[in-house]
């Protein structure tokens, strides 16, 4: 875990004394001994087995999942519907123990620093109490007792509703002290996400409850959990799958970055402005995702085209230039094959294609261009622009997105643009990465001009070592100077 900041360390302390004080009255609160030690013992059984069996793949750990205790979007882990039942079940003084020991003591495949450990305990602690004191408020015990539905629908429906308010409450603290997340977006969309996953294993919760209070006890609640664990398995082969998704994805990228060190990052930051003009959009997440991996791999073709001419100090010659011209089709190559790419593919073989017909590889002109393509490059040339390589300075946003919309209709399509500049403006800007770590920008070799048929459209923002200007009127034409160079020294 990074290290986080010292009003975050105290956030966690608190919350941790927090759950502390949340059991204190357990003593008086005549808690059947034996339930909890059951309920504390398959809490955390069920964590040893998602870190063991599954690699650490035990996915919830709160709405946020992104302070100390936070390891990424997914599910409820593999304990909530054990830790709700006992929220039905017991007092709330005893429900608040119930998850202590799985989070203090159980530990995945690498050493768990205490913040974490006290995070999760704390969090879970209060919103077990919570969730029990709700439901105990409404009488949820004794229509546990009686199977008394639907209003045991009711109370365990409130409880569940409470036990997400409170870990989205205590996650966006988290978020705004560890990760620095700005306030105004800390909390943003937190309890909405965890609402329904947890709402369903509150149900599974429920029924372990009715079970436990019926005629065979604790022995035919424990049946519940066996549905719960093949959904557990389903998720942890998804989580697998996506965790191979993205080690492929990183490998190529990587490769990339070794290749061609003047860019090093750029491809990351294209995923994330491609994703941002997704979501402006209003896309689907599967379709955001989809599309963070074309702005990623656009410039996968990179690994097929000489290193000197991607590492080339002066002007390209015509024939270089075609050579480099061709990585769109050697990327769309190289990921043929690769199924969960989708559309990517084809936004990686056409993100030079321009409006106007005049891009390449086949002159497509305005909408037979895909739309993933058009997203990547509005996020390439806009990434070209904005971040400082060792041949030239970043440019301000302000001044990239005035290149953008003056070259939209002609090089890009004017909605990526548009698109674009809105999410900046709810993001409050644009921050990019140095590429070129420890080097001063230079001009070696100042833009040289080239034969072109037409005019110039657009100002030249970036031209690269040996990228002096961008692509002509075809497929294959001489570069024409002052159009707005994305990556791979044309657009």
């Amino acid at each position: 875990m990074r290290s986080i900041t010292p009003w975050a360390r105290v956030y966690v302390i608190a919350v941790a004394v927090g759950a502390a004080l949340c059991a204190a009255p357990v003593r008086s609160a005549h808690a059947p001994w034996g339930a909890v030690a059951l309920f504390a013992a398959l809490c955390a059984a069920c964590e040893q087995l998602a870190a063991g069996r599954f690699g650490g793949a035990r996915g919830y750990e709160g709405p946020g999942a992104a302070g100390p205790g936070g390891a990424g979007a997914g599910p409820p882990r593999w304990h909530t519907p054990v830790l709700l039942a006992a929220a039905f079940l017991l007092p709330p003084a005893a429900a608040a123990l119930v998850p202590l020991p799985g989070a203090l003591l159980v530990r995945g495949g690498e050493r768990t620093p205490w913040p974490r450990r006290l995070w999760r305990a704390g969090q879970l602690g209060i919103g077990a109490w919570t969730a029990s004191r709700v439901h105990w408020s409404l009488g949820g015990p004794d229509t546990v007792v009686s199977s008394s539905f639907p209003y045991a629908l009711v109370t365990a429906g409130a409880a569940v509703v409470a036990f997400c308010l409170v870990l989205a409450l205590l996650d966006g603290g988290i978020l705004a002290l560890a990760e620095r997340v700005p306030v105004r977006l800390a909390w943003r969309g937190l309890f909405v996400r965890s609402l329904v996953p947890v709402g369903v294993h509150g149900l599974a919760g429920l029924m372990m409850a009715v079970l436990w209070r019926g005629p065979y006890g604790p022995v035919a609640a424990l049946l519940v959990l066996l549905p719960m664990w093949v959904s557990w398995w389903v998720f942890a082969q998804y989580h697998r799958e996506r965790a191979a998704h993205q080690a492929t994805i990183r490998a190529l990228v990587q490769a990339v970055d070794i290749k061609d060190g003047y860019t090093r990052g750029h491809s990351e930051r294209v995923g994330q402005a491609s994703m941002m003009i997704a979501r402006e959009l209003g896309m689907d997440d599967e379709r955001v995702e989809v599309l963070r991996f074309a702005g990623i791999l656009h410039d996968v073709g990179k690994l097929g085209v000489p290193t000197r001419l991607l590492r080339k100090d002066g002007p390209l010659t015509p024939e270089e230039r075609r050579v480099i011209e061709l990585h769109p089709e050697y990327g769309h190559e190289m990921v043929r094959g690769i199924g969960f790419l989708g559309e990517a593919r084809s936004a990686i073989l056409h993100h030079h294609e321009r409006l106007d017909g005049s891009g390449y590889p086949y002159g497509l002109v305005g909408g037979q261009i895909p739309e993933f393509a058009r997203v990547v490059a509005v996020a390439d040339a806009f990434d070209a622009m904005t971040s400082t390589r060792s041949y030239s300075r970043a440019r301000p946003v302000r001044v990239a997105l005035a290149e953008l919309e003056r070259c939209a209709g002609t090089q890009f399509d004017p909605v990526m643009v548009g698109a674009l500049a809105r999410a900046l403006g709810r993001r409050g800007g644009w921050h990019p990465a140095v590429t070129a770590d420890g080097v001063q920008p230079r001009r070696d070799h100042p833009p040289a001009p080239l034969v072109s048929s037409r005019p110039p459209t657009c100002a030249d923002p970036d031209p690269g070592p040996g990228l002096d200007s961008d692509s002509g009127s075809g497929p294959v034409a001489l570069p024409r100077p002052g159009q707005v160079r994305s990556e791979g020294g044309v657009a």
